[in-house]
């Protein structure tokens, strides 16, 4: 009998994999299809101190092996998660969840996660600091050293529960932008989020996202991940939380090695809503396949 357990900043989890933020909504929406408590955990849509539209549409284009988003971060506002969200999950889910932040300010960062900091379905607070699709904040937080620690050493100060934060590949060294972090305080560091990518309607020369960028993501993607990964968890100390391109068992494996402690599963939900669920029950049959009787033995095999 393999076991799958592994434990994220001391929360122990039944197994590694989670839904990333943005394409598990607030988890019930998936429930109504199968028993999402057969995650590990997930990380709940992203959420800002105030309520956001979002970007205009359209938000999606398809490409080869991945797809290219820009949401732009819509959701209700801390305050409707805490009052309306959490409640509705807390039927259907009960395991701490993840929540992921985002922000446009310090001030923002801090403020809301100390809000979500006093919800006991929380479990850990997922600081994003990398997304590409909104303007004036956001990735600005995660591409430099610097402003990334600012936003951690704000947030560990106004909350108890495990801080992660979320890191950007758009930039030129990931590796010193983990470090910064760590240094702050951070209690892991998940990565990771979007690359910057777009398309071109050929028939009329125009941008297919109204907001001419977004966040490319898709099995495209994972070997540039992987490779992240890899590079950071040699680098820190704390735990690492690997995503990017993640669409079967063999691939969270395969990320583990490279360093992760758990697994996050993104654009993987959006094209079949049961990804998640197919690779946790995958998983222990590929663990037999490759001799493995304990997950949390590989994480960082790699590594040598």
């Amino acid at each position: 009998m393999v076991n799958t357990d592994v434990s994220l900043c001391g929360i122990a989890l039944d197994n590694p994999v989670i839904p990333a933020s943005g394409t598990f909504g607030f988890g019930y929406e998936f429930a109504e299809l199968y028993d999402i408590n057969c995650l590990g955990t997930f990380s709940f849509k992203g959420t800002t101190r105030e309520p956001r539209f979002g970007n205009p549409t359209p938000r999606i284009a398809e490409c080869t092996a991945g797809m290219i988003n820009a949401v732009g971060l819509q959701n209700p506002g801390v305050d409707k998660v805490v009052s309306e969200e959490l409640p509705k999950l807390a039927k259907v889910f009960k395991k701490p969840v993840m929540a992921n932040v985002s922000g446009f300010s310090v001030e923002d960062y801090a403020h809301t996660c100390a809000v979500l900091d006093k919800q006991e379905q929380v479990g850990w607070l997922e600081v994003n600091v990398s997304c590409p699709n909104v303007h004036g904040g956001g990735m600005s937080f995660g591409t430099n050293p610097d402003a990334a620690a600012q936003v951690t050493r704000a947030v560990k100060a106004v909350t108890r529960k495990p801080v992660i934060v979320k890191l950007s590949p758009n930039v030129t060294d990931i590796v010193s932008i983990a470090k910064a972090c760590e240094e702050a305080g951070a209690d892991g560091i998940s990565l990771i989020n979007t690359l910057l990518g777009m398309r071109i309607n050929i028939r009329n020369g125009k941008p297919v996202i109204a907001n001419t960028m977004g966040g490319f993501s898709g099995p495209a993607i994972f070997p540039v991940a992987l490779r992240m990964v890899y590079q950071v968890s040699g680098a820190v100390s704390i735990p690492v939380v690997g995503m990017g391109g993640v669409s079967t068992a063999e691939d969270v494996i395969e990320m583990m090695m490279a360093g992760a402690t758990a697994v996050e599963v993104g654009a993987a939900n959006l094209t079949d809503p049961y990804a998640c669920k197919r690779i946790v029950d995958e998983l222990p049959s590929v663990m037999e396949k490759y001799g493995i009787n304990k997950l949390a033995d590989i994480i960082g095999r790699a590594h040598g």
